[in-house]
């Protein structure tokens, strides 16, 4: 018998015998007396109330203590033992309400639980309102993939350098995850490099389109330096002034097939580019990337898109070659019945794959 119980004639009795009903009927009442005066209570009062409920609750029906764990866990001074032992409850309608939102509940405890309990467990914790990086670290270790999409999805949480990392990981894999770590407010410029570093091009524009512009500027430098990072070593060209001299043909109406064939006999492989870059909609980094690959099939792709005649695009595979390789008849031949046999509609998904590369 503690001291609590005690003090009640019988409430010893009853929580040693008594049934579950009668527990719960008891419990209610003693809590109803706390919440009636609870803002007004002394630490002294508030231990009472713990030791008379803390031997009630755990026995009581179920009902009473989903009742009283969604009323405890709304207030700043609810019995501390109390709210420790719903928290702790395997029934997850009972600890789920604690685990949501008490404030009395401190990270100790939650850390201990986190370890220690399910993924029902886990899944209500990522809804307080904060989540210390102490907190979120045992989450991503220990959380499944609803846990992390939750915790990535609250704005409360801090996260540790490991568990972005972690998060990042696991994101190559869940686009969801994905999106919710993209649009957290403290992911720092080299994180979100990682993140659209693993992910496919569809998760990035859709990403683009529910973040806010200042997000949206930071995901387009990051795609940026992606894209520069796969570039081979080496000096790498200017088509500034090249697609000036584009730009101009195009506004005037003399950007085709004509101008793009003397650009290529010409071997002005920069003008080349950026008129192919004008006339299919794919950036000049990603074509001078492709066509300065070990193959030219690129060129076979954007040609038959472009409807090009084989002359013109001879002269580009020439331009390919460069101005000190010649390559055998042979050769020549089999890319002409290569780009002869070429499916237009197959030549267009690969460009609009291209295309897509360009944006978020």
């Amino acid at each position: 018998m503690t001291v609590a119980t005690s003090l009640i004639p019988g409430l010893d009795d009853i929580v040693k015998r008594g049934d579950a009903r009668r527990r719960g009927e008891i419990a209610r009442a003693i809590a109803d007396l706390f919440f009636q005066d609870s803002p007004r209570l002394r630490p002294e009062l508030i231990d009472l109330f713990d030791d008379l409920l803390i031997d009630l609750v755990p026995h009581a029906e179920l009902a009473s203590r989903v009742d009283l764990a969604e009323r405890f866990s709304e207030l700043n001074n609810a019995p501390r033992h109390l709210i420790s032992q719903l928290a702790r409850e395997n029934e997850i309608m009972v600890a789920g309400p604690v685990l949501r939102r008490s404030p009395v509940l401190d990270e100790a405890a939650l850390v201990e639980i986190a370890r220690l309990k399910g993924q029902g467990h886990l899944l209500a914790m990522t809804e307080r309102p904060a989540l210390s990086a102490v907190i979120t670290d045992v989450l991503v270790e220990r959380g499944d993939r609803d846990v992390v999409r939750r915790a990535a999805g609250n704005a409360g949480a801090v996260f540790s350098p490991a568990s972005y990392s972690e998060l990042i990981k696991r994101a190559a894999q869940d686009g969801v995850l994905t999106l919710k770590i993209g649009q957290r407010n403290d992911l720092s410029g080299e994180h979100l490099k990682q993140l659209l570093d693993g992910t496919l091009d569809v998760i990035r524009r859709r990403l683009s389109s529910v973040v806010n512009p200042v997000r949206q500027v930071e995901i387009k430098r990051a795609m940026a330096s992606i894209e520069e990072a796969t570039l081979p070593p080496g000096p790498r060209r200017d088509f500034s002034a090249a697609q000036r001299t584009v730009l101009s043909l195009h506004q005037g109406g003399h950007l085709g097939e004509s101008a793009l064939l003397g650009f290529a006999k010409a071997h002005k492989y920069e003008e080349s580019i950026a008129s192919l870059s004008t006339m299919t909609g794919v950036r000049v980094s990603i074509l001078d990337r492709l066509i300065a690959g070990d193959r030219y099939d690129p060129i076979l792709i954007l040609g038959r898109v472009l409807n090009l005649g084989w002359p013109t695009v001879r002269e580009l595979i020439l331009l390919w070659y460069g101005p000190h390789r010649t390559p055998a008849d042979a050769d020549i031949e089999a890319a002409r019945m290569n780009f002869t046999r070429l499916m237009p509609t197959t030549a267009e998904r690969v460009v609009n794959f291209w295309r897509n590369r360009q944006t978020i």
